[in-house]
């Protein structure tokens, strides 16, 4: 097995993790799959800004746990979730650093969702 490199977030790649003080609402297939307060807003690089939400606001009942995984130099190890309620289109539309790096631990026991594998992922006011 071939050793992981670990990268810091930087000038030349930041991450800054803030709390969002919307309300951030995912829904899929006509189901609320997460409601939360207390979204954490990852912004990374030049990527689009992810919404990581509280395990605890998230109907984790409706995902199912996949056999897929994807490695960040940054973050970490992450497995992912299926919506099966969303067939197709939800597979692996759900990821979770379970044991991010500590640059970003406070995503740990967060999850976030690809915007395009489910209906909605609205911010409320």
């Amino acid at each position: 097995m071939t050793e992981k490199h670990v990268k810091t977030p930087g000038p030349d790649h930041p991450i800054t993790i803030e709390p969002n003080p919307k309300h951030v609402v995912v829904t899929l297939g006509g189901k609320e799959i997460a409601n939360t307060r207390a979204a954490l807003t990852l912004r990374e690089a030049n990527y689009s800004a992810v919404q990581y939400i509280p395990r605890g606001d998230v109907d984790m009942s409706l995902l199912e746990r996949t056999d897929h995984a994807s490695y960040c130099p940054y973050k970490g190890d992450a497995s992912y979730f299926s919506i099966p309620v969303g067939g197709e289109r939800a597979v692996n539309a759900v990821w979770s650093y379970e044991t991010p790096y500590d640059a970003v631990a406070q995503i740990r026991n967060h999850v976030a969702f690809y915007p395009d594998r489910v209906d909605k992922i609205e911010e409320l006011t």
